[in-house]
């Protein structure tokens, strides 16, 4: 891992990860369209932080040719960019397909027909799994939760893809798999919950921890869609970024590989008991408005991450408490940016 690729680098992960790569003195190349609101400024901090210490190419992964001549001198891909929001492909499946399932598949193409592949290492998403209406749950007064011996959702799981959002990453996925059974490449897939921390432009709907501290130092109404029981494991972005390096460093244990990855059990927070956290935090009420639910949504979804922690050797090490926090003033240092 010296000659590292990471598509929508300038994307909420992408820079986190590249100030990580930066820093360890890695060669880094980032690939965006710049398309998403906010990433222009996180490619001003890294340029600021970091001058002449990365490659920028502003290119599109739908264009397979900007993928192919920027990928063929590389060693590791961390394959990023991606339409994120489930309301967005409702409204613009074919952008949705394009972006996420071709743009894949183009990042598989050019990877393969090198004489050396590089291993390409790609975030999917629990969505892949569906509504899990199946499962077990209990009503509380906050939250939703799981029996008490259900330690969450692991990587077996039957696959359900709902929403044109969750068929375009669920065939990603499945093709970043297949490459590796097929053709022989070094893949991993990361089927990640909510992940949060700083350079993220969160809005409702996506990059919604964010959008729930924003909301907070602002005293802005929230919109919020189904009872707000609904509840997720968050990990901060530090911990996702030292899993992706611990797979990228270790391919012999992670290709091939599919990895559920958050912030476990100990970690999950429902949008109730998160608006009461930051409460507490910035003494402002958060108002809030209350809408039907979305397609495809959860009621719970928590990760069962023993796999990654048997594989890898990786489990979180901020926990919810530090990481909202560390959010928290982050984003109140930096409200010019909002």
């Amino acid at each position: 891992m010296n000659n590292c690729l990471i598509t929508g680098g300038a994307g909420f992960i992408g820079v986190n990860l590249a100030q990580y790569l930066i820093q360890k003195n890695k060669s880094v190349r980032i690939l965006d369209n710049l398309s998403r609101k906010g990433v222009d400024k996180n490619l001003a901090w890294l340029n600021s932080a970091f001058p002449g210490r990365f490659e920028f190419i502003r290119a599109d992964i739908r264009n397979f040719e900007e993928v192919r001549k920027n990928i063929h001198d590389i060693d590791t891909v961390f394959h990023f960019a991606s339409q994120v929001a489930v309301t967005t492909s409702v409204e613009d499946p074919r952008t949705d397909f394009e972006v996420n399932a071709l743009g894949a598949l183009n990042v598989l193409e050019a990877a393969r027909i090198l004489e050396n592949p590089p291993s390409v290492l790609f975030t999917s998403t629990n969505k892949v799994y569906g509504k899990l209406s199946q499962m077990d749950l209990r009503e509380m007064d906050k939250r939703y939760q799981f029996p008490s011996d259900n330690k969450g959702v692991d990587e077996n799981q039957p696959l359900d893809f709902y929403s044109p959002y969750g068929c375009s990453k669920g065939a990603a996925d499945q093709y970043i798999r297949d490459y590796s059974r097929i053709y022989g490449l070094q893949t991993t897939v990361f089927r990640m919950s909510c992940i949060y921390g700083p350079h993220q432009f969160g809005n409702e709907d996506q990059g919604w921890v964010a959008h729930f501290v924003l909301s907070a130092l602002l005293n802005r109404p929230l919109k919020i869609f189904g009872n707000g029981k609904q509840v997720r494991d968050i990990l901060y972005v530090d911990d996702l970024v030292r899993a992706f390096c611990m797979a990228a460093e270790n391919p012999d244990k992670a290709s091939g590989g599919i990895f559920n990855i958050g912030g476990g059990c100990d970690n999950s927070v429902s949008l109730l008991e998160l608006m009461d956290i930051l409460r507490d935090i910035t003494g402002n009420e958060m108002p809030s408005q209350y809408f039907d639910w979305r397609p495809g949504d959860q009621k719970i979804y928590i990760s069962d991450i023993k796999k990654a922690e048997d594989i890898l050797g990786w489990k979180p090490e901020i926990s919810a408490k530090q990481g909202i926090l560390k959010i928290y003033e982050w984003i109140k240092s930096n409200r010019n940016l909002f």
